[in-house]
């Protein structure tokens, strides 16, 4: 079951189906932020709240997916080789993230107290996160 977001009211809703609407019309290319904001006559807030309701809608309707590439800008049901490349690099960066923190944060909590029960169980999880990124990334 999709995670619900923060941004799910009614106007956000709206904005989701405006953004929706826009996006189909701009089908096979995308819409960078800018354009976006333009195109659908929205604020810059009222596009990321839109954008974060319209991918739960998505992900509740099974509809074709919403990627973000920096070339191209928001696409809405892009083909097979750019969901796979927009989904590598989600994983890469994500990847890059956990291994900052493990390193910057639980390594640092682990070597000032080794003994404690929680920093070995949340380095021990992360550790398992970070092995299967890593393994999905150099797929």
């Amino acid at each position: 079951m999709p995670r619900a977001s923060r941004r799910r009211g009614e106007a956000a809703q709206r904005h989701a189906d405006t953004l929706r609407f826009v996006l189909f019309e701009a089908r096979p290319v995308g819409l960078l932020f800018p354009q976006l904001v333009r195109a659908s006559e929205l604020s810059p807030s009222q596009v990321r709240a839109g954008l974060a309701c319209l991918r739960d809608i998505i992900a509740e309707r099974e509809w074709p997916p919403l990627i973000w590439t920096r070339q191209d800008g928001y696409q809405l049901g892009a083909e097979r080789p750019a969901l796979e490349a927009y989904e590598r690099a989600v994983i890469n960066e994500k990847l890059t993230e956990f291994r900052r923190f493990i390193t910057g944060t639980v390594g640092p909590h682990a070597a000032a107290h080794p003994g404690d029960k929680w920093v070995r169980h949340i380095t021990a999880q992360l550790n398992s996160i970070e092995s299967t990124l890593d393994l999905i990334a150099s797929s």
